[in-house]
């Protein structure tokens, strides 16, 4: 209640004088629709920052790359980005990792709020956002995580959309629209937006996508070497029970060519409006988010065990809030406030379409940030956020009791500009209360209570040392209290095939980062390199235990120390001029590794990665092909599989028929084109689910 009062507050500041002043120009576009932010620009921050300035690494996905890049889900649409891997948990629910770390150590927001979904429960629940809605992607990491939470420890992924409007439109109705067909899922989909201004400061925005597949085409087999192998050395052998279910070991090694039960079907629908001067901004949106999607199924391959089919269906209704209002005083530059709130659920259905498993969750969370005037060499914005979820699980499978998390944090970024020396520094603190409310019939979950407070830091500096050429260092200190599926599991988790154990008792995770930053560019090419390391104290991983509860193997939360290090490098080069045409080169590599002290590796860490390009660019014609190659990953952990080596071929022709003056253009790509057997190591099926065969994708973008 306290944060509504302040957010309507801060609404009721806004409107009075907004509705005085003349028409507005967008603060950057000065009103175009049209026109993009720059990608040097990063607005994932209170204020709009140079990304050469940005001391940890960062990347920016919009334009005719994301249009490329879109896949039904964000892990998909951001796998090829610097440092990104994804859980790959079939082609409807993937969710990116970042430096090898996943789930609760990654915020991925909308439009820097939220998505009030359960994807940082399990890898085979989706992350509630459309990718083909999005305007922009940006994955951020370093001292402005700290604005969105110290959960954010791996990095954030902030999707960028048109749902509140935040331009007035110079025309009757302003249209973005993108088509896109795919051959190896049979996979159509389309999204639209329109905003339509209504006098000259308010404009109303109405969206929808549509996504449906089918069973997703795969280069090989559907079970890894490893795993085929193992089953026909099992055939013959299946249970009565197994036979019963009609399981049959050697049929399940002989699948290839098509992932049984990976089909989708998904749409959405929104509307918002916004009231925009030149002094500010409000806006409300209403959305819904409907989805069914079957997750590929995890085989038996050893007698006794049991196999699935699920099928999930997911439904969210979403109601989002911005403002802003330029003060104009001496010590404040603006107020800008976001709030969203959401009611989910989802069913995992039987084969009979019986519902098997629900989850509830209903989520808010608000922030006001106050951004200062510029002191000179100095700016900076502070403020407050608000997080709760209350969240259940009802069914057979119900790994986790009714729970309710809160979670109020206050931060700081402040930034000191001194040319060719830059400086910046973050602070959160942040005090959350997680509660754990069993029904009288569940006596194996804790009862109770645990409450944590926290504070984080960074600090960091960059120096220009020549002229397009920036280094930068920073250090960072941060500590995350526990999520509820840590503390409080105790069932199990058909979606994982594991009965997970968490722990009550758990104590804050510390972490200790080190970054050194690279960043220069110069005619005809760019390049960006970081290195990291962090040194984690009661690191929370999961530990196999060599139990067996309900035909699951036991996985216990543990807290340990552990050592992530790595590195990623980007960059681009001109290599020459044809005729109209340049000739580019660009080249992506990352690495991490990843270690339990006195355990071994940590589980699903990705292997080195290399990619390469070469391309020609001109005015109304892009022709790119590219090679990626990623390394067999041997470090593993004890219940681990080894993940081969793959190389996929990839080509792209983009046609823009009357170049950059109309924003009207085509695309025709041709992924894996050699047809390879692919499997990503972050995934916890990747060896019951590869990554997609050769794909022929054709797609249309519009803008008018």
């Amino acid at each position: 209640m306290r944060l509504t009062a302040l957010l309507l507050g801060v609404a009721a500041i806004a409107t009075p004088a907004m509705a005085q002043q003349a028409p507005a120009p967008a603060a950057d576009d000065q009103g175009d629709t049209h026109a993009q932010t720059p990608t040097q620009i990063v607005v994932t921050a209170a204020f709009n920052r140079d990304r050469a300035d940005i001391i940890s690494g960062v990347s920016v996905l919009q334009g005719q790359e994301l249009a490329q890049s879109i896949r039904p889900t964000i892990g998909e649409t951001l796998d090829r980005t610097p440092g990104v891997s994804a859980t790959s948990f079939g082609p409807n629910a993937s969710r990116p990792v970042l430096r090898g770390l996943q789930g609760e150590r990654v915020r991925i927001l909308t439009d820097g709020i939220g998505a009030f979904d359960v994807s940082n429960t399990s890898a085979d629940h989706a992350v509630v956002i459309d990718p083909l809605l999005a305007e922009r992607i940006e994955v951020l990491r370093g001292p402005a995580t700290l604005l969105f939470g110290s959960s954010a420890i791996g990095g954030v992924v902030n999707v960028i959309d048109k749902r509140i409007p935040r331009v007035v439109p110079d025309e009757i109705a302003h249209v973005d629209a993108m088509a896109t067909y795919g051959t190896a899922a049979d996979e159509r989909s389309i999204g639209a937006a329109v905003d339509v201004p209504v006098g000259k400061q308010f404009v109303v925005h109405a969206d929808g996508s549509y996504l449906k597949t089918g069973n997703l085409r795969v280069g090989d087999y559907v079970l890894a070497p490893s795993a085929r192998a193992v089953a026909l050395a099992n055939a013959g052998t299946e249970t009565q029970e197994q036979l019963d279910e009609g399981i049959d070991f050697a049929r399940n090694a002989s699948l290839k060519g098509r992932l049984p039960n990976s089909a989708a079907e998904t749409w959405t629908a929104g509307v918002g409006a916004a009231l925009i001067t030149d002094t500010g901004n409000i806006g409300v949106s209403y959305s819904h988010y409907d989805s069914l999607y079957g997750i590929p199924t995890r085989y038996a391959i050893r007698p006794g065990e049991e196999q699935e089919a699920p099928r999930l269906d997911v439904a969210q209704d979403r109601v989002d809030l911005r403002a802003e209002v330029e003060t104009g005083g001496g010590f404040l530059k603006s107020i800008k406030a976001r709030a969203g709130f959401a009611s989910y659920r989802h069913f995992e259905l039987e084969p009979d379409g019986a519902i098997g498993t629900a989850f509830y969750n209903k989520g808010l969370e608000g922030r006001v940030e106050l951004v200062q005037a510029d002191r000179g060499a100095w700016k900076g914005a502070s403020g407050v956020q608000y997080f709760a979820r209350d969240f259940n699980v009802i069914g057979d499978e119900a790994f986790l009791p009714k729970n309710s998390t809160q979670q109020l944090g206050l931060f700081t970024l402040q930034q000191l500009d001194l040319g060719a020396l830059k400086l910046e520094g973050g602070a959160r603190y942040e005090h959350t209360v997680l509660e754990a409310k069993p029904l009288p019939d569940q006596p194996q979950f804790f009862n109770g209570k645990r409450t944590f407070d926290t504070v984080s830091g960074s600090a960091g500096a960059s120096y220009g040392f020549a002229d397009g050429w920036r280094f930068g260092v920073n250090l960072s200190r941060t500590v995350r209290a526990p999520s509820a599926e840590e503390l409080f599991a105790n069932g199990p988790h058909a979606g994982t095939q594991a009965f997970e154990v968490g722990n009550p008792d758990f104590r804050t995770e510390r972490a200790w980062g080190l970054e050194g930053v690279l960043r220069g560019s110069g005619p005809g090419y760019t390049l960006e390199a970081s290195v990291y390391h962090n040194w984690f104290d009661n690191f929370i991983y999961e530990s196999l235990t060599g139990a067996v509860e309900d035909g699951l193997p036991v996985f216990q939360f543990t807290q340990g120390k552990a050592r992530y290090y790595g590195f990623e490098l980007q960059g681009t080069v001109t290599l020459a001029k044809l005729g109209g045409f340049d000739v580019v080169a660009d080249g992506v590599a990352d690495y991490v590794h990843a270690k339990i002290e006195g355990v071994g590796p940590a589980p699903r860490i990705p292997p080195l990665r290399l990619l390469g390009g070469l391309g020609l660019k001109g005015e109304k014609v892009d022709v790119r092909g590219e090679v990626e190659w990623s390394d067999s990953q041997p470090r593993l952990a004890n219940f681990e599989t080894p993940t081969a080596s793959f190389t996929l071929v990839n080509a792209e022709v983009n046609f823009r028929p009357w170049g950059n003056e109309r924003p009207l253009s085509f695309a025709l790509s041709a992924n894996n084109i050699f047809d390879v057997d692919a499997r990503r190591h972050a995934s916890f099926l990747k060896d019951f689910a590869p990554l997609a065969g050769r794909d022929i994708r054709v797609s249309a973008r519009v803008s008018f």
